[in-house]
């Protein structure tokens, strides 16, 4: 429901705005849209501008939001630290996971 609202709100309120966006990318980049694909439209770009900026909300926010951290991509950010930081996650790791009973501690053996 609130990622729903979320969503609905971005294209009530920033996704009309997609044109700008587009207009103003176009002409930094001097683009000239196809006019004359739709006559009458300003083009084929200029129909789907603000679908353009959705989809790019629709994304940063799932990614963001919604997907679940996926533990083989956390692994692989934790390889790619220095060792000093490996150890440093592994003794907090270790500590929560205890805390929690999870594991056992080493020293105590409970």
């Amino acid at each position: 429901m609130l990622h729903s609202i979320s969503m609905s709100q971005f294209a009530s309120v920033i996704g009309p705005f997609g044109g700008f966006f587009a207009s103003g990318f176009k002409r930094a980049f001097k683009i000239k849209d196809f006019g004359d694909t739709i006559p009458g439209h300003g083009g084929f770009m200029d129909r789907f501008d603000c679908q353009f900026l959705m989809a790019t909300f629709v994304h940063v926010y799932y990614t963001s939001f919604i997907r679940a951290p996926n533990p083989q991509k956390i692994l692989q950010s934790i390889w790619l630290l220095t060792t000093e930081e490996q150890i440093q996650i592994y003794n907090t790791l270790r500590e929560k996971l205890t805390l929690r009973g999870l594991i056992l501690d080493r020293a105590t053996n409970t």
